[in-house]
């Protein structure tokens, strides 16, 4: 097992190389509600403090996909940063933000998810303005997560899962009428406006916009 640090006094970085299960799983109880991100793939096991641009950024982000299903009535079940993990595929980590839209009646209530009966979250956000070494794509890809939106801080991807591979598109499968486009216009105000004003410009745009649904 080899350990690689690269530490700013604001935001650890730490790859352990060769890690077991057993010790991923030691970890996760460990750091239990701290706020350090832990992601598991094959052996390689990476631990993050998130930057306050990042947590800024995520909880905009969380709050416009938010309100856009309140807006179009459309019922979600919302488990942040709940950790995923399935031991058969040796992955685990924790998304910045995770949605069941399309599955959310069956989750509704779930105090537990076990990936071995329940299926992964419909839609997943992450912000990835810090470099990462495990690739969390490939992570959600073997889970089966068919919808992933990324954001750099610049770029705006929507991924949909094909064939075991993402695919860059403009539209999202969970709310059809959502356009890559305007999701990152409005991720940009944020640089430029207060987080209320943001919501509320974006509130009115899915109201001009888009059909309320049945």
């Amino acid at each position: 097992m080899s350990i690689t640090v690269e530490a700013e006094t604001w935001s650890p970085h730490v790859v352990i190389n060769n890690a077991s299960w057993p010790l991923y799983q030691q970890l996760l109880k460990v750091v239990g509600e701290q706020n350090l991100r832990l992601t598991f793939d094959e052996g390689v096991l990476e631990i993050m403090s998130p930057l306050p641009e990042h947590e800024k950024v995520k909880k905009v982000f969380a709050r416009l996909i938010e309100m856009m299903s309140l807006e179009l009535n459309i019922p979600i079940s919302s488990y942040g940063s709940t950790t995923f993990q399935r031991k058969s595929l040796q992955k685990g980590l924790e998304p910045d933000e995770c949605y069941y839209i399309q599955h959310e009646r069956e989750m509704r209530n779930r105090k537990r998810i076990d990936l071995k009966r329940d299926p992964p979250p419909d839609l997943v956000l992450e912000v990835d303005i810090s470099y990462h070494t495990v690739d969390k794509r490939r992570v959600y890809a073997a889970m089966g997560v068919p919808e992933l939106w990324s954001y750099d801080g610049g770029k705006l991807e929507c991924l949909h899962l094909k064939r075991g591979k993402y695919e860059s598109r403009q539209t999202s499968i969970a709310f059809p009428l959502l356009r890559v486009a305007e999701m990152q216009r409005f991720l940009k105000m944020v640089e430029s406006a207060d987080e209320t004003s943001v919501i509320r410009a974006w509130r009115d745009w899915v109201r001009d916009n888009l059909p309320v649904q049945d």
